[in-house]
């Protein structure tokens, strides 16, 4: 049977991430991709100019128009551009029954952009992260989910263990920000299982996150273990970094989706 995966996230304009990184991923790996855009923003290979939050009602009818028509086997959440927009979405997921929720808990674009406050990420911890199969924070996402400093392996373990308690499944934390090597962390709330892979020396990183939590999302739907997903989306997005498009003048380009998986 088919699998269909709803993304709720921002719309970017250039490609390279949000709605339209998770929908390049989810056919990449054979799976129909849906979404609901939470905001549109004015951003391109240099820099994001602006965002405009969708308005409430709009999500709302966007998803209920999805959800009533279309069985739906996981969702991924990716970019909320407010505290407001984060807590209707907790709310619409929690009316429509919804489940198999990966949560990559977008706190600032790869050009430097602020998307989430101080009460988003509350809200996050509070209200989301207990909903969610699975939490994909990047370093710097987990630090400021953790309240802790993330620079190394040691500390990836203990944030996910301090995220783990705040309600998810699971906890990855991806160190694709580690200059030796890319090493990803995940918690199941028993062990701590690594993934170890030689660092891509790259600069087209442009929607990876988005690509990676896409991935684990299409194994949700599948009914596959969370771990099972990681060595994979690493190939997968080591691939996509190395034979990249060759697009915009920024310093940061986007990664090449058609790339086997």
């Amino acid at each position: 049977m088919n699998k269909n995966i709803l993304t709720i996230a921002g719309y970017d304009p250039s490609g390279c991430a949000g709605v339209i990184a998770d929908l390049k991923t989810f056919m990449a790996w054979r799976t129909y991709g849906t979404a609901v855009i939470t905001a549109i923003t004015a951003q391109n290979t240099q820099r994001v100019d602006s965002v405009y939050p969708v308005p409430m009602e709009v999500i709302g009818s966007q998803l209920e128009s999805v959800i009533s028509d279309i069985e739906i086997h996981a969702v991924k959440t990716g970019m909320m551009p407010n505290a407001k927009t984060l807590e209707l979405v907790v709310e619409l997921l929690k009316t429509f029954n919804v489940s198999g929720i990966v949560v990559d808990p977008v706190i600032r674009s790869t050009t430097g952009y602020e998307f989430a406050d101080s009460k988003t990420i509350q809200i996050y911890k509070e209200k989301l992260f207990p909903m969610a199969e699975v939490v994909t924070p990047n370093m710097e996402e987990a630090s400021a989910f953790a309240e802790m400093k993330v620079n190394d392996v040691s500390t990836m373990k203990e944030a996910a263990e301090k995220i783990f308690k705040m309600g998810p499944k699971n906890v990855i934390v991806t160190g694709g920000h580690l200059e030796a090597r890319a090493i990803d962390v995940h918690y199941d709330g028993v062990k701590h299982t690594l993934f170890d892979a030689p660092k891509v020396q790259s600069h087209h990183t442009r929607g990876a996150g988005c690509t990676f939590a896409s991935i684990v999302a299409v194994h949700v739907a599948k009914k596959q273990k969370v771990v099972a997903a990681i060595d994979p989306a690493k190939k997968y997005l080591a691939r996509a970094m190395t034979h990249p498009f060759q697009i915009g003048k920024g310093q940061y380009g986007p990664l090449n989706h058609n790339v086997a998986i």
